[in-house]
């Protein structure tokens, strides 16, 4: 008999509230070969619990420094001035901090953050903007930052391209741009084992807006779909938007009846093919990638591989609690789902 404990059953404990370190430790402790999607039990000997959405407690977001309440709308302008041909100059000033954050109530992961949180912070600007994004090194690593968008290849982040490319700990690289084309990009290190990097938590969302403007929209939010690997096996563990398994399930998200949401939606999970986004009892217009001012549909679940991402805009007829979540249903039920609270 083997004595592990599964993904399934973690969180079935995890449900009731009987996790605590020692059951973290079991867990991290156990055969990571046991984490299957496959072994089902057959239907008569299913627990369907109480009808309860499977969920946790809350971690200790002020020990970890940050809160997914507050990524979800924090947009990091940088710092403004004006160039002497008249373009705004945007600078910036980013980390990187070795960090113990407490994933799930009780468990604790070695994570590599920018700026202390994971996602880093949400950078924006406007098309046309130079951009001057001052890396720091403060970790025991070497580390860098690559851009999605367009930028010469000294500025590329990689291994190789240049000094930027391979920051040892204790230096620092200055990244500089013109912040082109408009859209939703993102931002992550790119030093190898690049994998490992960038699943410990080196990411994060780089909004370029039109020079135009987007239409108006009541509420804007952020959201960074990822995953934990807690024991190092390549299998994740747990899943979330903005780090947190579970949060936005106990802490919904409050809007009301007729109110325009846009979200900057992000996937960057690791060790998975595809991610999903689905929205229970609304449709939201979808801009994959953000480049267009014109939504290429009008649906209510979309797929995405690793670094795609799209605005999606949308909203509720009636008031009720309202689900979010990937429609894989595993990563559903290990942390990557929430609720919208829509009153009048």
């Amino acid at each position: 008999m083997k004595n592990q404990l599964s993904r399934r059953d973690f969180l079935k404990l995890g449900a009731l509230g009987v996790i605590g370190a020692g059951g973290a430790t079991a867990f991290v402790q156990s055969n990571g070969k046991s984490h299957t999607r496959h072994n089902q039990p057959p239907m008569q000997d299913m627990d369907h619990g109480d009808g309860v959405i499977p969920g946790t407690g809350d971690v200790d977001h002020e020990k970890n420094g940050f809160h997914p309440g507050d990524i979800l709308t924090d947009f990091d302008y940088g710092k403004v001035s004006t160039l002497p041909d008249g373009r705004t100059l945007r600078e910036y000033e980013i980390t990187v901090i070795n960090k113990t954050i407490e994933v799930m109530p009780g468990i604790e992961y070695p994570a590599w953050t920018y700026n202390g949180r994971i996602p880093g912070p949400t950078i924006r600007c406007t098309e046309g903007d130079l951009i001057r994004i001052k890396m720091i090194n403060g970790s025991n690593h070497p580390h860098s930052m690559h851009f999605h968008g367009f930028h010469p290849g000294v500025m590329d982040g990689v291994p190789g391209s240049g000094p930027g490319g391979y920051v040892e700990p204790g230096n620092s690289f200055t990244y500089e741009f013109d912040a082109e084309p408009f859209g939703l990009h993102l931002y992550h290190c790119h030093v190898f084992p690049l994998a490992r990097h960038i699943a410990k938590g080196l990411y994060g969302t780089f909004i370029v807006d039109p020079k135009e403007g987007r239409p108006p929209v009541d509420r804007e939010m952020v959201m960074v779909m990822s995953g934990f690997d807690v024991d190092f096996d390549d299998v994740n563990d747990f899943y979330a938007v903005n780090a947190i398994p579970f949060y936005y399930q106990n802490h919904p998200i409050q809007i009301k009846v007729g109110e325009k949401i846009r979200i900057y939606l992000v996937n960057i999970l690791e060790f998975d093919l595809l991610n999903s986004f689905h929205l229970h009892a609304s449709f939201f217009h979808y801009y994959p990638t953000g480049t267009s001012l014109t939504p290429s549909e009008f649906t209510d679940t979309i797929i995405q591989g690793q670094a795609q991402r799209g605005i999606l805009e949308f909203s509720y007829k009636y008031p009720g609690m309202y689900m979010f979540h990937a429609h894989v249903t595993e990563f559903a039920e290990l942390g990557w789902n929430g609720m919208f609270e829509v009153t009048e």
